[in-house]
């Protein structure tokens, strides 16, 4: 039989098959005839898993016999029956498709292998009809990660095999991902293939070519054809496919490789690698990376301090990105994250042998780690800033006093922890700014023994309070500030309110800090900057004389504390005459401002200098006892200064600092200058004591027309009242101890009880009861004759 019958006796598709490959190779596939197999495939799509099995026997034995170039036909008509058929019948055929890929894979040519891999990409963009149940890409992804790592020791051979690698592997990744029912390319063993293939190409290249990221984007080659951008691509495609329960699959194995290969000191390419995540990822998904490096944080925490300072500065430079997205209970899980890392980091137990490069790189990672939670605060709205604070605020150990430097560590980098937020909020309402928790917490921990921590709190204190950036302006106690260099505004309704609220506690905790016998310069300027601020943001014409009141009772701890250093005490005096020119200056109280400047001048002619601001060591030593006449604020030439300012010094209920006057138990001392001499007082002790009631005046007319007048508020009778209740409080202020005791019992033996009972009696008809008692002991008093029951023992 002919060889022509023969032919004809076969069938039509392999015939077709046939008929595509010229008969020279160089010719390239012969285009009528692959129109005809496309047809007929598209008209006989059952045929289909056969042309592809026939064209995969085909190729096979090409590649057996080094005849490359009708290898590469039978791709190319491959890839066009693909691109052409989308029928039901294509998972067979894209089988046989997958057999000549991974032949062609498996070879030793580069040429092939790069083949392939351009053909396997043109199939990835094809999106198939129906599903595949069976199809299985585990050989590729092994594949396309070993020709990542290719050391061809030709470089432009190299360069080719690896961007085929990647383009393979971000291949796979298009064709798995949008199929749930193939391989599930998110499991470990094929994402510590693909990721690290990736990263390695990605540093290798950065290291050749020196490419830096800024805000995760590449500076791009002019051909986009090298590896670096092709890796950085597939990364970006990778993570962006990722839903949330795979973030974490793909950061695990870049973890795992900066690990390997001790990429983390320095941490530039950590922190490219973690900015193009960041900004790659769905942002819904952020957090979920600042979670994952914190708990790479956490497991390496007995690794060296350079290393854990790389990872919380990488933290830092990409916690701000998620901030924008995380909510609710995320925010405090970071934060607690931060604050449990800093915590252990403080009480951290160095070695003995410890040395100073040591020691000073845990500095430096609690430092990175406090600048990490400060930028994840400042992209936050400020409702959130301020529950940060309270947060932090309420991790802080509250104790006056310890031996123990780890509690006090901890305890000053919990507070830089919280001023570092209070650097990122933007006060509005001072009421919104301290609730009152937060409050209390800061004022209590104002009070602390140790100098270096209230100085922090005082520098919180700065930061939530200075709305009008006048902070700056008032780091130094002057007397030379005018008004028109400090921003003003007046004081809001809302904030009076929260002033007058809030005053007594305020004052009371700055006035015990400055008790302290360890204050420093610092610590006497920082609550200098405190008192500005409050007076600059909070102080009204309602309010000003509370606060006045604070001047003076400071003024009076520099002169009464047995305690303090002379400089201690002079530095309190600078500082008492410096924020009460500003009081007068920013109330606008003429008056008061002359009086304080006449101070002032008092003080330059009599040589006591010592006592105004710059607040310095002073090289000559003076006594703090020996102060001219003049050089004080006294009490009667400031009253009269407020009087003229129009302060109304009779309406005050009493002193802020009732409860706090110390130096009241030297009754040794003179009470000049003191703030309590300001108003007149109701000085009754009832008045203070809950359990009992207030006896009303024998002079005060209890008649229904009294009544009348007072609830008609008649002022001639106000009058009267504030007269009488004057002259007591003179009396009782003026009056020696004897003479009030001979006052209040002169009338003692006519108030006697007995005395009141005879008179009673005495009143009583007992006419006809006398009759029938025996009268025959005179002596005996008739009440005892007649209610014998009353005085029986």
């Amino acid at each position: 039989m002919c060889v022509g019958c023969l032919s004809r006796m076969r069938p039509r598709y392999k015939r077709l098959v046939d008929n595509i490959f010229p008969s020279v190779p160089q010719d390239g596939l012969v285009k009528n005839n692959m129109e005809k197999l496309t047809f007929y495939a598209l008209s006989s799509p059952e045929k289909l898993d056969r042309i592809g099995e026939y064209l995969f026997q085909k190729a096979s034995r090409d590649i057996s016999r080094k005849r490359n170039e009708f290898v590469m036909i039978a791709m190319e008509a491959m890839d066009q029956l693909l691109v052409a058929c989308h029928a039901q019948t294509l998972n067979l055929f894209v089988e046989s498709y997958l057999r000549i890929v991974q032949k062609l894979l498996e070879s030793s040519e580069p040429s092939l292998q790069i083949l392939a891999t351009q053909s396997f990409v043109r199939f990835s963009n094809i999106e198939e009809d129906t599903p595949s149940y069976h199809r299985r890409y585990d050989f590729f992804v092994s594949k396309f990660s070993s020709m990542c790592h290719n050391n061809n020791p030709n470089l432009v051979t190299m360069e080719m095999i690896r961007m085929a690698g990647i383009k393979g592997i971000q291949g796979v990744i298009r064709k798995t991902v949008s199929d749930d029912l193939v391989e599930n390319i998110w499991e470990p063993v094929h994402m510590d293939k693909i990721v690290p293939s990736l990263l390695f190409n990605m540093h290798t290249m950065k290291s050749k070519t020196d490419i830096v990221v800024e805000s995760g984007i590449s500076e791009e080659v002019n051909d986009k054809t090298d590896s670096f951008s092709l890796a950085e691509s597939c990364l970006r495609e990778l993570i962006g496919r990722a839903s949330f329960g795979h973030v974490k699959s793909v950061i695990r194995p870049v973890l795992k490789h900066l690990d390997a290969h001790h990429m983390w000191v320095p941490n530039v390419f950590a922190t490219q690698c973690f900015r193009i995540l960041m900004f790659s990822i769905q942002s819904q998904y952020s957090y979920a990376v600042v979670e994952t490096l914190m708990t790479h944080l956490d497991e390496n925490s007995n690794a060296s301090p350079k290393i854990r300072t790389s990872i919380a500065d990488v933290l830092s430079k990409i916690i701000a990105i998620a901030a924008n997205e995380s909510v609710g209970p995320t925010v405090l899980e970071i934060i607690n994250s931060l604050l449990t890392n800093l915590r252990t980091s403080v009480t951290r137990r160095p070695p003995s042998n410890i040395g100073l490069s040591e020691s000073d790189g845990e500095n430096e990672y609690r430092e990175a780690l406090i600048h990490a939670l400060g930028e994840f605060a400042a992209h936050l709205p400020d409702y959130q800033k301020i529950e940060i604070m309270m947060f932090i605020m309420s991790k802080v150990p509250q104790f006056k006093s310890s031996n123990n430097p780890n509690d006090l560590h901890v305890q000053r980098m919990c507070l830089k922890s919280l001023l570092m937020v209070s650097t990122k909020y933007s006060s509005v309402q001072m009421n919104a700014t301290f609730p009152q928790s937060f409050l209390d917490l800061l004022l209590k921990t104002l009070t602390a023994s140790e100098d270096e921590i209230r100085f922090i709190v005082l520098r919180i204190l700065h930061t939530l309070l200075d709305r009008h950036n006048n902070a700056s302006k008032l780091s130094k106690a002057t007397v030379n500030i005018t008004k028109s260099e400090i921003n003003l505004e007046k004081c809001s309704r809302s904030d009076t309110i929260f002033i007058r609220k809030h005053a007594q506690d305020i004052y009371v905790s700055i006035y015990e800090s400055l008790e302290m016998t360890n204050n420093s310069v610092d610590n006497v300027e920082a609550v200098y900057t405190t008192l500005a601020l409050i007076c600059i943001e909070l102080l009204s014409e309602e309010t000003v004389l509370d606060f006045i009141r604070l001047i003076l009772s400071i003024q009076e701890l520099a002169i009464t504390n047995a305690v303090l250093s002379t400089q201690q005490k002079f530095h309190l005096h600078g500082l008492v005459i410096s924020i009460m020119l500003l009081v007068a200056i920013v109330t606008d109280l003429h008056p008061l401002k002359d009086y304080v400047e006449k101070v002032i001048e008092q003080r330059k002619l009599l040589n006591a200098t010592h006592l105004l601001p710059e607040l310095s060591v002073h090289n000559e030593v003076k006594s703090a006892s020996l102060l001219p006449a003049g050089v004080l604020i006294e009490e009667p030439e400031l009253t009269e200064a407020l009087k003229a300012s129009g302060i109304d010094i009779t309406t005050e209920t009493g002193p802020v600092l009732a409860h706090r006057r110390s130096w009241v138990e030297n009754t040794n001392m003179s009470m000049k200058g003191s703030f309590t001499d300001l108003s007149n007082l109701d000085l009754d002790s009832v008045n203070s004591t809950p359990a009992m009631q207030r006896r009303f005046s024998p002079n005060e007319d209890l008649s229904f027309e009294a009544m009348k007048r007072s609830l008609l508020d008649n002022p001639v009778v106000r009058v009267e009242q504030n007269t009488r209740q004057t002259q007591l409080c003179d009396m009782f202020r003026n009056t020696s101890f004897q003479d009030l005791v001979a006052i209040s019992t002169a009338s003692k033996d006519e108030e006697s009880l007995h005395s009141k009972i005879t008179d009673v009696f005495n009143k009583v008809d007992i006419s006809n009861k006398l009759s029938a008692v025996e009268t025959t002991n005179q002596s005996v008093p008739i009440y005892e004759t007649l209610f014998p029951e009353l005085f029986a023992f």
